[in-house]
């Protein structure tokens, strides 16, 4: 399968990707982790959804494409230009609240409604506060991440950090997880207890 057999990209997708171009935003999401996050987000038609990492709003697309007229999705990024274009694309849907912040503190904060599904494409929630961001799943949740599979924009040693959250996860009662050797390398867990 390639890109061009993807046909039903977000409508938004090819202007945040030409935008993505123009900044020269070096870390896209994969394609297929869109299809992925799209089709999870489909089964919770009222989902309270968080993205830890807008970027420039690719991923995001996705979602929201996904996203029921009753679900609500937060989504975090530190970087304001990046908040900005998210915005732009994004700001008039009532569903969904854009945060310029730091994730961690972020998530250290939060106080509010577990969520349905965590899509953390960044340190915070993956990384850091892992088990802050675990806490926020609500009972049949999903928590999903991606990126690990080795890259070749990896730093040295970021292996190292990748290979400790798979055992850390793996060794988690609560939840059940699929490694997947897909894409970009995806983890899907969904909270039991």
């Amino acid at each position: 399968m390639n890109d061009t057999e993807i046909r039903d990209l977000p409508k938004k997708h090819g202007e945040i990707e030409k935008k993505s171009m123009e900044i020269g935003f070096s870390m896209p999401s994969d394609l297929y982790v869109g299809t992925m996050l799209k089709t999870l987000v489909s089964s919770k038609p009222s989902a309270n959804i968080l993205e830890l990492g807008t970027g420039v709003g690719l991923s995001l697309s996705w979602l929201v494409d996904g996203m029921g007229r009753d679900a609500n999705l937060i989504t975090i990024d530190n970087d304001p230009e990046l908040v900005a274009i998210a915005t732009h694309f994004f700001g008039h849907d009532k569903r969904i609240k854009i945060v310029c912040a730091d994730a961690s503190d972020w998530i250290k904060n939060y106080v509010g409604k577990r969520f349905d599904m965590i899509f953390a494409d960044a340190w915070p929630g993956k990384y850091v506060q892992i088990n802050e961001t675990l806490d926020l799943v609500k009972v049949g949740g999903f928590y999903v991440i991606d990126d690990m599979t080795a890259q070749l924009n990896w730093p040295e040693g970021h292996q190292n950090h990748v290979d400790r959250l798979i055992t850390f996860l793996e060794n988690r009662e609560d939840f059940n997880i699929t490694k997947l050797n897909w894409s970009t390398g995806l983890i899907i867990a969904v909270r039991k207890s």
